[in-house]
């Protein structure tokens, strides 16, 4: 038990570069899963998974999971989590045009 704590308290953080590419890969497979794509472009990809990390994190905040200590790949599914559900948003208020 105390090894885990131990290796949990000295993981390495992501960083400002490593949560980009987390981003961004988090938005594009977003965007395949929606079907988006072929209308975002790289920036657009990023962007979508950083809002969607937020969004992701909070909502799984909210239900009571540790989105702090999860490690790369919880990190990379709360951006995908978050991404698809921004995309289905962004969509519903579209199609409302």
């Amino acid at each position: 038990m105390t090894d885990t704590l131990l290796l949990a308290a000295t993981a390495p953080t992501l960083g400002f570069i490593g949560w980009i590419i987390v981003g961004g890969l988090a938005g594009w497979i977003g965007s395949k899963i929606m079907g988006t794509d072929a209308s975002m472009g790289v920036v657009l990809n990023i962007i979508v998974g950083i809002i969607g990390g937020f969004l992701g994190g909070w909502l799984l905040g909210a239900l009571g999971f540790d989105v702090e200590g999860g490690g790369l790949i919880f990190s990379f599914i709360t951006c995908l989590i978050g991404a698809v559900i921004l995309l289905w948003i962004v969509g519903l208020v579209t199609k409302r045009r």
